[in-house]
């Protein structure tokens, strides 16, 4: 209800925006139940938890997005799992997915991450990096690039409003320039604390865990 009445205020549809369930620490049963609810995309943190998650819950009804750090020591498990890597913030690790998928003979799907504070804990390139990011890795063969995605500040939703504008503006900056190969699909931004301001402001992925989970406890 919350997603359709943000998405009113921004005289948009709601089912142009695409809800990924953020399953860290959750069980088997509580994904299942979500599943069961007809949501259809999984989102993990991480590798091996994702591995034994889909090999109790199967993947061919549902996608699986890895929405964590990527470490390079873990590509090539993730290419193998998911159908989209959410968090790809290095030329390194941009290499290292392609790599893989081409041993795979797969185009694995990607979003670039970026990062609009100045918080050095958080992961992602810098808003000026992200074009020539994108025009430098166009060609790979074996990697699409299908959007951007951040993680905005943990502070008052309200106060998110200028990072998800500025990475709306990002988005079609890059958008409006046609890179060849590149589909500007996704933009990938909000969670479960600021997900109604994410998505007046453009989004149109979000990631929901606790507005999923905890909503009925």
């Amino acid at each position: 209800m919350r997603i359709a009445e943000s998405a009113a205020k921004a005289a948009r549809p709601p089912e142009e925006v695409a809800i990924v369930a953020a399953t860290k620490n959750r069980g088997i049963d509580e994904i299942r139940e979500a599943m069961e609810a007809e949501v259809s995309i999984i989102g993990e943190n991480r590798v091996q938890e994702a591995r034994k998650k889909i090999a109790f819950l199967g993947g061919k009804r549902t996608d699986w997005h890895f929405i964590g750090h990527l470490q390079t020591n873990k590509v090539k498990d993730a290419v193998e799992l998911f159908q989209l890597i959410q968090s790809v913030d290095s030329q390194r690790l941009i290499e290292a997915i392609n790599e893989r998928a081409l041993k795979l003979d797969k185009k694995m799907d990607i979003l670039i991450e970026i990062n609009l504070t100045t918080e050095s804990k958080k992961y992602g390139l810098a808003p000026s990096e992200a074009l020539d990011f994108v025009k430098r890795n166009s060609n790979l063969k074996g990697v699409s690039i299908k959007g951007l995605m951040m993680i905005a500040p943990w502070v008052e939703p309200e106060k998110t409003r200028p990072y998800f504008k500025e990475l709306r503006g990002i988005f079609e900056s890059i958008k409006d320039e046609k890179v060849e190969d590149v589909e500007m699909r996704h933009l990938s931004m909000g969670m479960s604390n600021d997900f109604d301001v994410a998505i007046e402001q453009g989004s149109n992925m979000v990631r929901l865990g606790r507005a999923i989970f905890e909503s009925e406890k």
